[in-house]
């Protein structure tokens, strides 16, 4: 029982230091809006700087609005039609 419960607090332990230190990393929050094939997708990540942020927000809005490698490209080299980025 002992073994248990120390395995559960080590545990713990391990994951409240992973979700601190990504914390700590991530510092701007950014939304990007695409329009790309007709259709339009808003996405928001967390990054530790803006540069990460915009890329990150980006590659997710186009997976949603590109099929296939040639698209997903096409998509990620569209200027945003609106970004918002807050530190």
């Amino acid at each position: 029982m002992a073994r248990v419960i120390t395995g559960v607090v080590l545990a713990a332990a391990f994951v409240a230091v992973l979700v601190m230190a990504l914390m700590k990393e991530a510092q701007v929050e950014c939304e990007v809006c695409i329009e790309f094939g007709g259709a339009r997708a808003c996405r928001t990540t967390i990054g530790s700087s803006r540069e990460r942020a915009i890329s990150g927000a980006t590659t997710n809005a186009c997976a949603v609005l590109s099929s296939g490698v040639t698209a997903g490209i096409q998509c990620g080299n569209t200027p945003p039609s609106s970004l918002r980025c807050k530190d």
